[in-house]
């Protein structure tokens, strides 16, 4: 019998969650090859993830799809945590000061719909169970029989991840919490607020809306532990509501119930080789902040460029080793927050409660504190490592900048992208300047060219070279042609030859 033959693409993802679905998008986006391998033979309704955060919809976007996603949830300009405890998201500096609420299954019809427009290939019902690489590619094997290679792997698998099993690569961590309960129910009367979050020295419980008369009630009760897997009843899960909320709502007719648990791990190396980890196969943490789901989406719009680049040999491997030294650091400080937010809301101790009931109280009144505890958890004040003696901003995230035309266009040319995130959607670096200069020209097939809407305001005399991630990738003032010509070969690879 004749063996199958092996698939060949450019680059295989495994896991079609929204880190995998936005990075396949992105690679078919930017004529990258992508076949993205999915052990579900359908898409599931059910979800984990309830919010996502300003940073998230700025990347979703300078993809086109903010706005769709927007008109599908709720934005809350406060994220409540416990007691008094709340992050004000209404004065960060973004187009999104606030929280949207919405069910992870619309983000990933959005980013499904994207990615097979682009092109890319999704195989659902395809199980990954062999994992081969060499100096030159990867070659995953499936239940099925069929093989596939590529020159790079990812995989956006989840938690319980084969490729990084496959890989052999070590998980650490602990459980944070254990017997969590979940359900899907409906309720007799509505909430006040669209979240509705409760805890006491006995447990905690929250609701969300799915915005079809369908609630998402979480519980968590100290005294009452059940395995995983475990469809726990309604009444246990009314009594946990009412006891750390006040009331259940008059919660019933629950249309799915199970247990998990939830822990805290990071594998210590996002790369092995030619294959790559991003998401909750990459690090895991508590629900607390709702971080979660934004922190792979982020993961995957920092590697989707860098791979584009390197396959298009623009950059070489060594750009692919940023991906560690960016996104690591971030996937630690999610955890750590995560985790401290989290040890605070199931505080037993007198003492902590009481610590927890004093932080919610002064929490509003320290602004500095606030601020940044509101820019952390929103993503926007993520910044990546920048070496030594470089602009002062070097790897920070670019607001969604007012932008106008550098020059007159012609009349049958396409409108100017009017803001940054909107020239982002091209997929290419931004290139921002007061002056239109001679020397980008041969790169002129790799940015998009704008000019600060404001030339006398602070870019005055600044030129920015903006990555398609939507941070800084090299700035200088009044740069001249030689340093400019150094920094977009450095980022864009060896000019075009006529």
């Amino acid at each position: 019998m004749a063996e199958n033959p092996t698939i060949e693409t450019d680059v295989l993802v495994v896991g079609a969650g929204p880190a995998g679905l936005l990075l396949a998008g992105d690679l078919a986006a930017a004529g990258i090859g992508v076949t993205l391998l999915e052990k579900r033979a359908t898409e599931s309704n059910l979800t984990r993830a309830f919010a996502v955060h300003a940073r998230s919809l700025e990347m979703l976007d300078a993809r086109g799809l903010a706005e769709d996603l927007i008109a599908t949830g709720r934005p809350l300009s406060e994220l409540r945590m416990f007691d008094r405890l709340a992050v004000e998201l209404h004065r960060l500096p973004t187009r999104f000061p606030f929280v949207l609420i919405t069910p992870q299954y619309n983000v990933e019809r959005l980013l499904h719909e994207r990615a097979e427009k682009a092109g890319a290939t999704i195989l659902r019902g395809t199980e990954v169970t062999g994992l081969r690489q060499d100096a030159d590619g990867v070659t995953l094997e499936t239940a099925g029989g069929a093989a596939y290679r590529a020159r790079y792997a990812v995989g956006t698998d989840g938690v319980h991840s084969t490729v990084r099993d496959l890989l052999g690569l070590p998980f650490p961590g602990e459980s944070v919490v254990d017997s969590v309960l979940l359900a899907d129910v409906r309720l007799e009367r509505e909430p006040e607020g669209t979240i509705t979050v409760g805890a006491n020295e006995s447990g905690f419980a929250f609701l969300a809306p799915f915005g079809d008369g369908w609630y998402r009630v979480i519980a968590w009760d100290r005294h009452h532990k059940v395995p995983d897997g475990t469809a726990p009843s309604i009444e246990q899960i009314s009594a946990i509501a009412t006891a750390a909320i006040g009331e259940d709502y008059g919660l019933h007719d629950a249309r799915w119930t199970s247990t998990f648990h939830s822990d805290e791990r990071q594998v210590p190396n996002y790369r092995s080789g030619r294959v790559f980890l991003a998401g909750d196969a990459a690090h895991c943490h508590s629900p607390a902040g709702g971080q979660g789901m934004n922190t792979g989406l982020q993961d995957a719009a920092n590697l989707s460029w860098k791979l584009a680049a390197v396959l298009r040999g623009r950059a070489t491997d060594a750009l692919l080793d940023t991906y560690q030294t960016e996104r690591h650091p971030v996937g630690r400080m999610v955890l750590r927050s995560s985790g401290a937010l989290i040890r605070l809301a199931l505080a037993e101790s007198v003492p902590t409660r009481a610590l927890r009931g004093a932080l919610g109280a002064i929490s509003s009144h320290l602004d500095p504190v606030a601020e940044r505890g509101a820019r952390m958890v929103s993503g926007i004040g993520i910044s990546y490592p920048a070496p030594k003696d470089t602009h002062p901003q070097t790897g920070k995230r670019v607001p969604d900048l007012r932008l106008t035309a550098l020059s007159r266009p012609a009349e049958d040319a396409p409108a100017a992208p009017e803001r940054l995130y909107e020239a982002l959607r091209a997929g290419k670096f931004v290139l921002v300047s007061n002056d239109e200069l001679a020397a980008t020209a041969p790169w002129a097939d790799r940015l998009v060219f704008a000019a600060p809407a404001d030339p006398h305001g602070k870019l005055r005399d600044t030129v920015l070279l903006i990555r398609p991630d939507g941070y800084v990738a090299w700035a200088g003032v009044d740069p001249g042609q030689n340093e400019l010509r150094t920094a977009l070969t450095g980022w864009l690879g060896a000019p075009a030859t006529a």
